[in-house]
């Protein structure tokens, strides 16, 4: 019931007066369906489909032009570009006929291998119908087709995203302002200075090691029968090698890693490897959001205003951290995703059950929420700008973090107690520039040189930052 007392229309001819968008069960299929729609060609219902025709095509042709001893293999030699026309040519109505033949035998990989079927009836090639799916398993289809679509999603849509969010950081604030000293902080305490490009550094430097990681990960398939054993396909050609010719299959048809030792299933191993890799590469970037929070927070950074947006419904002033935040909130959903696919995944009862198949369908979401988190944070460093004015205000009020370089240069003279004279004269209190120098010129230390003194009385916070411009240099030119 409403507040006025009506019925909430919940009927089927209410419902498709609203777009599919707002109707949607999930953000990445409604309000974030810009990034459905990213990922939805290789991780949709659709796409599994599609890729198990090709391995299914691609598995007859590979047996047209690599096996002997069938005189009906060898009678359709010359009709190989047919045959590759009936994934070539893969339509949304063809999707949907896959799909009516699913109804009847509630079976989602014998469909396609029907599906198949029909398509050499209709080239007149019933004769090779039977060597559809000949020698295979289910698993043989569908763990090739979810290697190429989790290839494919991360090569042309999340790392070319995550490279985008690593150029900027590099670009944009790591080597523009590698000589700007800002303050630092170390338990939410004011810290040795260093520069703004130096902790952006830091975040190219992780994110491109993370990436590197992610993409040594080579997606892996299985090609081998029912138990793992190529018992089946074996019988019917004795005389060929089949771990030989299954490899060469995988690499050079599909374009992926074999794996020769398995049970029915692949593994999964290399899908775990990549999505705790996601995870990784989704924890450096929560930190860098939670670090641009902070920074915004304290004023470091000021949020470029867009006139008709509004930060609060009730606080006319405020401009909020948003993307970030909402960053933050989608990296936790692609964790709690990746965490629990990569702990299921690699367990299987036996040689095989069937938990596994209904997992995998939410790969999709995995990467879904980290491209959101990932284009968030995108957007949210474009609408940054670095304020230098109250950076440059807060280092000169905290000439009390010169006691560390003060106290090590009375170290190397020998002082035994350096680090206490500097706790006594600095912890917990505001200390002035005047008052730090003064102490320096006071100092009375034998063999003390006064080219020493020069060096400390010649400090100040924002020339206290050690080697964080070459640092950086060097990190974003590495």
């Amino acid at each position: 019931m409403t507040r006025d007392g009506n019925n909430v229309d919940t009927s089927f001819e209410a419902m498709q007066m609203v777009s599919a968008q707002h109707m949607a069960l999930g953000p990445l299929d409604g309000r974030y369906s810009n990034i459905g729609k990213k990922l939805s060609p290789y991780f949709s219902e659709y796409a599994l489909v599609k890729n198990r025709v090709k391995v299914e095509v691609y598995w007859l042709i590979f047996l047209l032009e690599n096996v002997s001893g069938s005189w009906i293999l060898d009678s359709h030699y010359n009709d190989i570009e047919d045959i590759k026309n009936i994934y070539s040519n893969f339509s949304y109505d063809s999707f949907l006929r896959v799909k009516e033949i699913e109804k009847e035998t509630n079976h989602d990989v014998k469909s396609v291998e029907i599906y198949v079927g029909e398509q050499l009836k209709e080239m007149g090639m019933n004769d090779l119908v039977s060597f559809v799916h000949i020698g295979c398993t289910s698993e043989d289809i569908t763990n090739p087709s979810y290697a190429n679509m989790i290839s494919t999603a991360l090569k042309e849509v999340w790392i070319p995203t995550a490279e985008q969010l690593i150029e900027l950081i590099s670009n944009e604030f790591a080597e523009k302002y590698a000589n700007t000293p800002m303050p630092a902080h170390t338990h939410g305490q004011p810290a040795t200075p260093t520069t703004v490009g130096k902790e952006f550094a830091v975040y190219v430097h992780r994110m491109r090691e993370s990436l590197e990681n992610i993409k040594s990960i080579r997606p892996r398939a299985k090609f081998n029968g029912a138990t793992g054993n190529y018992a089946a396909i074996s019988v019917a050609f004795p005389d060929e090698d089949w771990p030989t010719l299954s490899k060469l299959f995988i690499e050079d048809y599909l374009g992926l890693k074999f794996n020769p030792v398995t049970t029915q299933i692949e593994s999964h191993d290399y899908v775990c490897h990549i999505l705790d890799g996601i995870r990784h590469f989704n924890n450096v970037l929560c930190d860098l959001d939670l670090d641009m929070w902070l920074y915004i927070s304290k004023g470091y950074f000021k949020q470029v205003v867009v006139k008709a947006e509004v930060g609060s419904s009730t606080m006319p002033h405020k401009v909020n951290p948003i993307k970030f935040e909402n960053s933050e909130s989608n990296i936790d959903m692609s964790n709690a995703i990746c965490v629990a696919l990569s702990n299921k995944l690699p367990r299987s009862r036996m040689q095989r059950d069937l938990s596994d198949s209904s997992s995998q369908r939410n790969l999709g979401l995995a990467f879904g929420y980290s491209l959101q988190a990932l284009e968030q944070t995108i957007g949210g460093l474009k609408r940054v700008t670095v304020n230098e004015e109250k950076i440059s205000e807060e280092l000169d009020n905290k000439w009390e973090v010169l006691a560390e370089p003060i106290q090590t240069m009375l170290r190397k003279y020998g002082v035994p107690d350096a680090y206490n004279r500097l706790k006594d004269f600095t912890r917990g209190k505001d200390i002035s520039k005047e008052a730090i120098k003064e102490f320096i010129k006071t100092l009375d230390i034998e063999g003390f040189s006064e080219e020493d003194r020069e060096i400390l009385l010649n400090l100040s916070p924002d020339k206290y930052t050690g080697y964080a411009s070459q640092i950086t240099e060097d990190a974003i030119f590495d």
